[in-house]
């Protein structure tokens, strides 16, 4: 009997500090992607990732899924949503069991058993685990990807647990649910840019992706092939521009305007003396800003936020665990000079990724790398069926028990 596959319309949303985007993929076949629309607003009531007004936030999100829609003219089936904030935390998690057989070949009951135990670490009632990331399992302490009938004595499994604030993550999902769509998964928003912007041999050789919004920033290593640690930090560039502003004695809108006009991860111009105009129109108010001075503030805070990553991620942030590079993506990574900070900072090659893989024209900037690999993301989550379904429903398990609700 012949399969019939009904295309299927999925969203990739993420909710930022700045703006609201909205990118619309049709999955054909049940294995193939194409990207029919975008919607975008911009962002009001979300603060360093976390929506702080409910209704405002609500406004904005609908409005660009309505001018994605239109623009593509359908409905969407389906919503993948990207979760950041500063409530966004991990922990690693492990446990081990005997191999009991005879000949001393690993199961399938003992890989599900230890891999069972290693994610049972409780975690408090107003939290939700996000993802858990596994690590390579260790048999007889080697590491090995796919233990099932290796030989050995003891097989031991090891879990990076992201998870975050219910009630913040349940505003995010009954925003999206107030326009009569199903949320059919949440990511945090590395995860999904980097699933897009690192290649496979990036991942196998060890990476890192630092995603920068406006208000927060994620990171992830990739391992061996596959993420092992991600998190999130209240960091942005936001907090470069708010420091323009105080530091040059100029309003917020101002020191954004000149970060984006003149504004380098590392101090090019070396001559104090040397000027540029604030507004740049040379009217009332205008007036002439110490260029080295501009430069500075933002190498500074820039360095600031590489140096916080670089202390969460650990032993993992070592430049020999590093082969692969980093990768940037978010709006904020489109900073002149940006890759060299980040050189300074984590002493392994970077660059700025891009979203060719699935994209052209425009959504190529790696801004839009979020809510592509989130389309991506989607696309993996279809063709692999009812796979899924457990951790889908454990995750929206959680939330109904948190929040009281169903």
């Amino acid at each position: 009997m012949q399969v019939v596959y009904r295309s299927k319309i999925i969203a990739g949303i993420e909710i930022g500090t700045s703006k609201v985007s909205v990118l619309l993929g049709e999955i054909a076949e049940g294995r193939s992607l194409n990207i029919i629309g975008l919607g975008q607003s911009s962002s009001k009531g979300v603060l360093k990732g976390d929506i702080v007004d409910f209704h405002e936030a609500s406004d904005c999100t609908h409005a660009a899924i309505l001018s994605a829609e239109e623009q593509a003219g359908v409905k969407i089936d389906g919503v993948y949503l990207a979760v950041s904030g500063s409530d966004i935390e991990g922990f690693a998690s492990e446990a081990s069991v005997n191999v009991t057989a005879g000949n001393h070949r690993v199961t399938k009951e003992e890989i599900e058993q230890v891999s069972g135990l290693a994610k049972t670490r409780e975690i408090p009632e107003d939290r939700v685990v996000v993802h858990h990331l596994r690590r390579p399992y260790r048999l007889d302490s080697r590491p090995v990807e796919a233990p099932l009938n290796m030989e050995g004595d003891r097989l031991e499994a090891n879990y990076w647990t992201v998870h975050g604030n219910a009630r913040k993550i349940g505003d995010a999902i009954h925003i999206i649910n107030g326009f009569n769509l199903h949320v059919d998964d949440v990511v945090l928003g590395a995860l999904a840019a980097g699933s897009i912007v690192a290649t496979e041999e990036e991942k196998r050789n060890g990476c890192l992706v630092v995603d920068i919004g406006r208000g927060s920033t994620d990171y992830a290593v990739f391992q061996g092939g596959r993420c092992v640690l991600a998190g999130c930090l209240p960091l942005g560039g936001d907090h470069i521009s708010n420091d323009l502003s105080i530091g040059l004695r100029m309003r917020l809108k101002q020191a954004e305007s000149l970060k984006r006009r003149y504004g380098s991860a590392t101090v090019e111009h070396k001559n104090k003396s040397e000027k540029v105009w604030l507004n740049n129109d040379f009217e009332i108010g205008d007036r002439p800003v110490p260029l080295w001075s501009v430069e500075k503030i933002i190498e500074l805070r820039t360095t600031e936020i590489f140096q916080v990553v670089q202390k969460k991620l650990g032993a993992h942030g070592r430049s020999e665990r590093l082969s692969g590079g980093v990768i940037l993506s978010g709006g904020t990574s489109n900073l002149r000079n940006i890759e060299a900070c980040s050189e300074a900072v984590f002493g392994a090659s970077t660059r700025v990724g891009d979203n060719t893989a699935l994209a052209t024209g425009d959504l190529r900037d790696a801004q839009y790398s979020v809510v592509i690999g989130l389309l991506k993301y989607g696309l993996q989550y279809h063709s692999a069926g009812d796979e899924k379904e457990d951790a889908r429903a454990g995750l929206f398990g959680k939330l109904r028990r948190a929040l009281s609700i169903g």
